[in-house]
């Protein structure tokens, strides 16, 4: 065979916490009322997009747009009256005028050309995580976003969630003093594959042109699909790019983080297609008014030191803040102060974060009436930045100094080739 190689105010206090919020619009300038449903098109209907359609199913589903029928087709069937589309391109402009809001499920390498093609066309657009492919779609996104004034939400769903509020709090009351350093681990470990050499035919119903999108061309393999692509760097950002703003949400949003000012990372030797299963990353910030600066360490495969070292529970993902007085560590439904004898009579403060309606409904709500989410695109571009840079860093063995201004490394002209990447012809941002 040959083989040839031919993505109302709802939530008003939350800035409080340190997160930033986005005012929306209604998509094409007019606002809905509360009670009328918005007009919604998905761009991937299988799997992780078939959990945010039922999540949004009281909703009006107007178009599902999957470029895998097989995959999509449980989908389909369920809304039997939703327009059907495997080029998500031909989905908008044919739909302009009957779609308020998208939804972009499908893999990271079509995330941003998805979502900036509808929120150029005034749409509304909830974005899976990460927010992007590369650290340049991501400040596009966010400045796309800013530019239309339509309302967005990446789907960090944990954020919402009211053990992140509580830990918040807890870090604000101030018991364990300023937090100097924070580690966040995982024992994920996946990724490192070769390319296969074989050439399997493309299954009846898969158009792997389309799925493959702006990434360069290679020949369908099973290896990708459904879920192995975000082992591969034409596609995804392995474990970091994967689970990486689900577990540093928590202290991007609690500490007011933003750009860093530098990023070194270590780990097995860089494979020039596939990612690595372990890796550490240390992304240094500088001091935020009165918060002195941090160093964030990231553990993947492997959970940090500090489990041996100072007998913190040996969890298999963690938020550790570690502060002057204490630690407090954290993870999507847990949280403890540290050393737990220390802490054992600390009465938490009362509740100052107002709880969230939901991760989906702030969306719908924002759609609506304009009003804030807790993970538009202006905070999850700057947290997506962050993650993916651990990536760059990695990939070119150098510690970056990052220029956030320039969204260059100053000290590294190479890592340009993995800030930015070069899209397919017939593909745009």
């Amino acid at each position: 065979m040959d083989c040839r190689v031919n993505r109302r105010n709802v939530l008003k206090q939350i800035g409080a916490a340190g997160c930033g919020l986005w005012v929306s619009r209604a998509a094409n300038g007019a606002e809905k009322s509360p009670s009328e449903r918005l007009n919604l098109a998905f761009v991937g209907s299988g799997g992780r997009g078939s959990a945010n359609i039922d999540a949004l199913k009281d909703q009006n589903i107007v178009a599902l747009c999957d470029v895998d029928a097989r995959r999509a087709g449980p989908t389909f069937e369920r809304f039997p009256k939703a327009r059907r589309f495997v080029d998500f391109r031909k989905m908008l402009e044919e739909m302009d005028r009957q779609i308020d809001a998208v939804v972009v499920s499908a893999p990271n390498h079509i995330h941003a050309p998805a979502s900036a093609m509808a929120m150029r066309l005034g749409k509304h657009v909830y974005c899976e995580k990460p927010l992007t492919h590369s650290v340049h779609e991501a400040r596009v996104m966010a400045q796309v976003a800013a530019e239309k004034k339509v309302a967005t939400q990446m789907g960090t769903q944990y954020h919402s969630s009211g053990n992140y509020r509580r830990a918040i709090e807890i870090l604000q009351s101030g018991v364990i003093g300023p937090v100097r350093e924070v580690d966040v681990w995982t024992m994920a470990a996946e990724g490192g594959s070769e390319r296969p050499k074989d050439c399997p035919p493309v299954p009846a119903g898969l158009d792997w042109n389309l799925w493959l999108g702006p990434a360069p061309y290679r020949p369908y393999h099973p290896c990708y699909l459904p879920r192995e692509w975000h082992f591969w760097w034409d596609f995804g950002g392995g474990v970091l790019g994967n689970v990486g703003c689900h577990f540093m949400d928590l202290p991007f949003w609690a500490l007011k983080l933003r750009y860093p000012s530098s990023v070194e990372a270590e780990g097995p030797p860089v494979h020039p297609e596939s990612t690595p299963r372990t890796m550490t990353i240390r992304y240094d910030f500088p001091a935020r008014g009165n918060m002195p600066p941090v160093r964030l360490t990231w553990f993947q495969g492997r959970r940090s030191p500090r489990v041996e070292t100072d007998k913190v529970p040996a969890w298999d993902t963690g938020f550790l803040f570690v502060g002057e007085q204490g630690m407090l560590l954290v993870d999507y439904d847990r949280r403890v102060l540290l050393p737990e004898a220390k802490f054992a009579g600390f009465q938490p403060p009362k509740p100052s974060i107002p709880d969230s309606i939901g991760h989906y409904k702030e969306w719908v709500a924002a759609c609506k009436t304009g009003s804030p989410t807790g993970c538009n695109f202006d905070y999850a571009g700057a947290l997506t930045e962050m993650v993916l840079l651990g990536n760059v860093a990695f990939r070119t063995g150098t510690k970056l100094q990052w220029d956030a201004d320039h969204l260059k490394a100053a000290n590294s002209a190479e890592a340009d080739r993995f800030i930015r990447r070069e899209y397919r012809k017939n593909w745009t941002l």
